[in-house]
């Protein structure tokens, strides 16, 4: 086996604007009288929302894996099948592999590709925040029984539509078996760029069905360089194998 080195990362920003109420539950730090029970998640530093880097990347992976056919087993996510394209980008768990040669294989392929960082409030944002104006809101929902028509409301928080969290993605180029990195450099197109179209057509956080989490992205760059996602559907050749 030749030298794996890493040799290059490709760096990718922009702004992540909440379309529809985005909700990422945080816990209840205290318990109040006619407190909220479902607060979303925040800075406890200054309070602000945010989006946590694990909330993005693992909603990314799971449309991934879905989209290529590659969920793990029982759907366990400790239990990815490393020899997966989503695998190599989004990564593996430790493993001994054994005397399968297929695991020892996948098992050098180096780390994950992706370094999602968390979102923080856009400048903006942030100054709408700052200033006392309402970047979230308080949704009751209710659950009915369908026989005695008895109504159980609940309480949850959300961020308000037209609020921006700023964005960064790491995506790291390896060098393995002497390839020069050119198969990173094509799951950067074909499985990392359609991770993210396809979160972009679907939603992230809670409550997904019902209308919340509709995100769009804004202002995408790698390395200061405009980045335009692939079109759904996509074509053959941006998923072939």
């Amino acid at each position: 086996m030749e030298a794996q080195k890493l040799i290059g990362v490709k760096k990718i920003t922009g702004r992540i604007v909440v379309k529809t109420g985005l909700r990422i539950g945080g816990s209840q730090e205290t318990m109040e009288i006619s407190g909220l029970d479902n607060p979303i998640i925040r800075n406890p530093a200054n309070s602000e929302p945010f989006i946590p880097g694990s909330s993005l990347k693992g909603r990314m992976r799971s449309l991934a894996e879905w989209y290529f056919g590659e969920i793990p087993q029982d759907g366990d996510v400790t239990k990815p099948d490393i020899t997966s394209r989503t695998a190599r980008v989004f990564g593996i768990p430790a493993i001994d592999p054994g005397k399968d040669e297929a695991k020892r294989k996948a098992s050098t392929r180096g780390p994950t590709r992706l370094v999602v960082r968390d979102c923080h409030l856009s400048d903006e944002s942030r100054e709408a925040f700052k200033a006392g104006r309402p970047i979230t809101e308080i949704k009751t929902e209710n659950s009915i029984n369908r026989l005695t028509a008895m109504a159980n409301p609940r309480s949850m928080e959300r961020v308000l539509p037209g609020v921006k969290f700023d964005l960064e993605i790491i995506y790291r180029v390896f060098d393995i078996d002497g390839d020069g990195g050119s198969e990173d450099e094509s799951l950067f197109k074909e499985v990392f760029l359609i991770a993210m179209a396809l979160l972009q057509a679907d939603a992230l956080g809670g409550g997904s069905s019902r209308g919340n989490g509709k995100i769009e992205f804004e202002n995408l760059q790698v390395d200061g360089q405009k980045l335009a996602l692939p079109a759904l559907p996509f074509s053959t050749a941006q998923i072939a194998r």
